[in-house]
């Protein structure tokens, strides 16, 4: 059974860090490309971050320069260090693992962030 358990979020101030932790299990860790997605009220769930099993990255628009994506594969959990936060950031997290034509989701992490 594969899953995919988010950690690291919570309440910061505009242009303040979090590191997001997104820890899975029961999947070839090393394979899988795993990505963060977030979805705002009313809005298509968007791509934050995805990152290979050999370490290529791919970011969204509005996070270039400000957030970074890395990865353990001896630990099996990828980072999303999130810096110079703003309050459109708020919202929660998915982790996604896609291996094999299948994808995964985690159950999220809420960022918020305070003006």
């Amino acid at each position: 059974q594969v899953q995919l358990v988010e950690s690291g979020g919570g309440l910061v101030q505009t242009g303040g860090s979090l590191n997001l932790s997104c820890a899975a299990s029961g999947i070839t860790f090393s394979s899988s490309r795993i990505g963060w997605y977030r979805q705002v009220l009313g809005k298509r769930r968007e791509l934050v971050a995805d990152i290979t099993g050999g370490g290529m990255t791919n970011y969204g628009g509005s996070v270039k320069g400000r957030f970074t994506i890395s990865r353990d594969n001896a630990k099996n959990t990828v980072y999303l260090q999130m810096n110079s936060l703003k309050p459109e950031d708020t919202t929660v997290y998915y982790c996604s693992a896609y291996n094999n034509g299948y994808t995964y989701w985690g159950q999220g992490t809420q960022v918020t962030v305070s003006s």
